[in-house]
């Protein structure tokens, strides 16, 4: 496995996480995990990743707020980050997208879903089991 491949995952949600977390590995990534955005924050702050997913509703600071601060403070505006919500009305995604994210997958997030999202951000997928 690459050690470039790796995706911050952030959700305060353990199972959430643990989903996400065996999707990426089937592709090939690993996972490096948050349990609140303040603590997603501090990983963006010292470890390299290729892309970003957020739940948008954490306790302490939304999903929202940390693409903000990753957008902003941090100055990380290449960086890929996807929001992953229940929240899947049209005015919705929208307002998501024109919040700073790239991407949007909604739940309940599948396998196919997370993979399409990646190579639609141009993300290398090699072929997943």
């Amino acid at each position: 496995m690459e050690t470039t491949n790796i995706a911050l995952v952030a959700d305060d949600n353990p199972l959430n996480s643990g989903l996400l977390r065996q999707f990426l590995k089937r592709m090939q990534w690993s996972a490096v995990v948050a349990a609140s955005g303040p603590e997603a924050i501090e990983i963006l702050k010292t470890q390299p990743v290729r892309i970003a997913l957020l739940d948008l509703r954490m306790p302490r600071m939304s999903g929202e707020q940390v693409c903000a601060t990753i957008r902003g403070e941090l100055g990380l505006v290449d960086l890929p980050v996807v929001a992953y919500t229940a929240h899947a009305m049209p005015e919705e995604k929208a307002r998501i997208l024109a919040a700073g994210f790239n991407g949007l997958l909604i739940k309940p997030v599948s396998f196919q879903d997370t993979r399409r999202l990646f190579e639609e951000l141009g993300l290398v997928v090699p072929a997943a089991a």
